[in-house]
């Protein structure tokens, strides 16, 4: 199971690229609102997914970049699957009975060495 991550870009662009590989997703609450834009991003793609309709698959591809999020090998077939494909084949299934709320923001411990407040977003179980 994966999370939303999205990379650091500046907060000024607006543009986040959401990739799923890790269960949580560490960042800096330096700027509390480019934080809680991330879990509003989330939380907008998933709702997407929940929809499932060619028009929702179209809107979420304009957001998202052509990312690969997993590989897998069976023997000799390799399966190359985009954060799209697992957007919309495996997290909109899990969250298909919640009406809401499926990321949370959890702050952890200053960073060493400069005190910078750190959180983790991830998903509800």
């Amino acid at each position: 199971m994966g999370t939303v991550k999205v990379a650091n870009v500046p907060y000024e662009n607006d543009e986040f690229v959401l990739e799923f590989d890790d269960p949580r997703m560490e960042t800096i609450l330096n700027n509390h609102k480019c934080t809680l834009d991330k879990d509003k991003t989330a939380d907008k793609m998933i709702t997407l997914a929940k929809r499932g309709d060619l028009a929702s698959r179209r809107q979420a591809a304009a957001f998202l970049r052509n990312v690969v999020a997993d590989v897998k090998e069976d023997g000799d077939n390799v399966r190359v699957q985009s954060a799209l494909q697992y957007l919309f084949e495996e997290l909109a299934p899990k969250f298909a009975d919640r009406k809401g709320g499926y990321t949370r923001i959890l702050k952890t411990m200053p960073r060493r060495g400069d005190g910078a407040q750190m959180v983790v977003l991830e998903f509800v179980d």
